[in-house]
């Protein structure tokens, strides 16, 4: 994908991505607040995926985001997200193969998410990438009432 490039997620990276986060994940949408509390927080890792300007000196359009949690062993993927108009270009899974990366680097022996029982392209980017069905939630979406898949995939051992 030479067109995309990831970088560090910035506070002021939140402004940008807000519409995308409210246009994928409606009343479950996470607030700036609740963004630049996780860009603070220890262990953490943000990235996003953006277009690669003309010049390649600077950022173009915002295409996903996508953020880890690292905590002893277990590494959490707190949310991934790919813009609408970006979605089919494997968005997803450079920013996915890099926050499992960041999991592997930060010695995680295994990676869990929480994915929408109801989002069939989702469950099938980390079905590709190894994810393994471990659990569900139910009514985990609010205010949808919508059961949340647990998946897990091992990183090391």
């Amino acid at each position: 994908m030479s067109d995309v490039r990831l970088r560090p997620m910035r506070w002021w990276d939140v402004d940008a991505l807000l519409p995308v986060e409210a246009a994928l994940f409606g009343a479950s949408a996470w607030s700036a607040e609740l963004f630049w509390s996780e860009l603070a927080a220890p262990g953490r890792t943000y990235l996003v995926a953006v277009e690669k300007d003309e010049d390649d000196d600077g950022d173009g359009a915002l295409l996903g985001y996508g953020g880890l949690a690292l905590a002893g062993p277990d590494a959490d993927v707190q949310t991934l997200a790919v813009a609408p108009r970006a979605q089919r270009r494997g968005v997803g899974s450079l920013l996915l193969d890099a926050l499992l990366d960041a999991a592997r680097g930060g010695g995680a022996s295994s990676v869990l998410l929480e994915v929408r029982a109801d989002n069939a392209p989702a469950q099938a980017l980390y079905a590709a990438r190894g994810f393994e069905r471990i659990g569900v939630r139910r009514r985990y979406y609010q205010p949808e009432d919508v059961d949340a898949l647990v998946l897990r995939r091992r990183v090391r051992g």
